[in-house]
């Protein structure tokens, strides 16, 4: 079986109101155009050149405003998109519904469906027989190996956009199972020093602060992990006046954050001490019922990692008495002595599933997408020179985006002189 045969219909079919929708989305998505200058200068280029042409592009991201930006570019670069959620919580309906109205592009994304439906709009996307796949996960990608692989030999590559995604492919590549070339978005420069760092950092804090209306200043934030999501949201916990403790498993990026001036410790210390929690690994079983015992009554877990596998959630439920929503998007489970444990989003990715979730900030995934955009081109235009496997984005079109970003800003660069060249590129200059 080469595609799948599954029906399942786009969003606007399972919509009680369709053209509000539609409107509400499409208003959501000329805010964030407006404020995402690097694709606007995409855009023109894309329109004028149509580099995509003929291609079909499957799409596994987190459907909101700032998505459906890069999903219109695609599309106005001349390629069929279909695009479905990577995330059952992140899909906001009208903007989901928006795409589908427009010609050229397909959603399936619907906010809230259970496991099949899921993996049901995933393989609606891939009936489509994408040439080039987006995702935010990894989980087209494992789709289309696993269950259509007779459609690999017609997909000229894919483009991954985070960090646990990039860890799944790169762990398939050494199994000897990733059969076409993948760039690895999340690991380039304007992605991970902006996207994981600010992003992440700005959007988790802000999304826990909207739904539980609390305070960082004078609490003790715990953040598991000292990667660049990590260090972001330290660094933006420790703005706004926490006592921020970081746990970590790798000795040198513990010694970093001590040197940044954050207490570290184990989870299993910390446990008792932290007032809100922050799990940005990866992992799996980060805060367990090794740790849920020793917690303050009303502490606060949030999870700022991809999937939902960060916060052991199944023995927090043995673990209670009693469970109530406390709060919208806030579960509260109740302990036998009385101490309420309260988990944000279902345990999923916070600054994405919360109830009031907007994602990163418009101008932080401008680049992001900035470089999904040119990613997605050089496959198209130079793809037959990348075998299988898991490929850095060249650097070229890396600068080729931070570049188009410094013009919008109208920030200006100092320049080599021929002399300094020469200098830094030669080896017999001493003292």
């Amino acid at each position: 079986m080469s595609t799948p045969t599954t029906e399942y219909d786009s969003i606007r079919a399972r919509l009680d109101d369709p053209e509000t929708a539609i409107e509400d989305g499409h208003r959501k998505i000329e805010w964030a155009r407006e404020h995402m200058p690097i694709l606007h200068e995409l855009r023109g280029e894309f329109e004028r050149d149509q580099p995509l042409s003929g291609e079909t592009v499957g799409m596994a991201m987190h459907v909101e405003a700032k998505t459906a930006a890069l999903t219109e570019l695609l599309a106005a670069g001349g390629a069929e998109v279909a695009i479905t959620g990577c995330n059952p919580l992140s899909t906001h309906d009208d903007v989901s519904a928006a795409l589908d109205s427009q010609e050229g592009i397909t959603s399936y994304a619907e906010r809230g469906v259970d496991d099949d439906a899921y993996y049901a709009a995933i393989e609606a996307v891939i009936g489509h027989e994408p040439t080039i796949t987006v995702d935010d996960g990894m989980d087209m990608i494992a789709a289309i190996h696993q269950d259509y692989p007779d459609l690999i030999d017609t997909i000229v590559g894919g483009c991954e956009e985070t960090t646990t995604g990039v860890h799944r492919l790169r762990a398939m590549d050494e199994d000897g199972e990733l059969r076409y070339p993948v760039f690895a978005v999340n690991d380039t420069p304007m992605k991970r020093q902006f996207d994981n760092v600010h992003g992440t950092g700005e959007a988790s804090l802000a999304n826990i602060a909207m739904t539980t209306n609390l305070s960082y200043a004078g609490k003790t934030v715990v953040v598991a992990g000292y990667g660049d999501c990590g260090r972001g949201v330290a660094k933006k916990a420790k703005g706004q006046n926490a006592h921020v403790i970081v746990t970590e498993v790798d000795p040198r990026r513990a010694l970093e954050a001590h040197m940044e001036g954050y207490e570290v410790t184990n989870m299993t210390d910390a446990a008792a001490r932290g007032d809100v929690f922050i799990t940005t690994t990866g992992n799996r079983d980060i805060i367990t019922d090794d740790h849920f015992p020793e917690m303050k009554d009303g502490v606060v877990l949030a999870n700022a990692g991809h999937f939902d596998v960060e916060v052991n959630l199944d023995q927090l439920e043995e673990l209670a008495v009693e469970t109530r929503e406390a709060r919208e998007g806030v579960q509260a489970y109740e302990l036998a002595d009385g101490r309420r444990i309260n988990v944000l989003a279902e345990g999923r990715l916070v600054n994405l599933a919360s109830p009031v979730a907007l994602g990163h900030p418009v101008e932080i995934m401008d680049q992001s997408f900035g470089i999904q955009a040119v990613a997605v081109r050089e496959l198209v235009e130079n793809g037959e020179s990348y075998e299988a496997g898991v490929h850095d984005v060249p650097d070229a079109l890396d600068r080729e985006v931070a570049e188009t970003k410094l013009e919008a800003e109208d920030i200006t660069l100092d320049t080599l002189t021929d002399e300094q060249r020469e200098y830094m590129g030669s080896w017999d200059h001493g003292t």
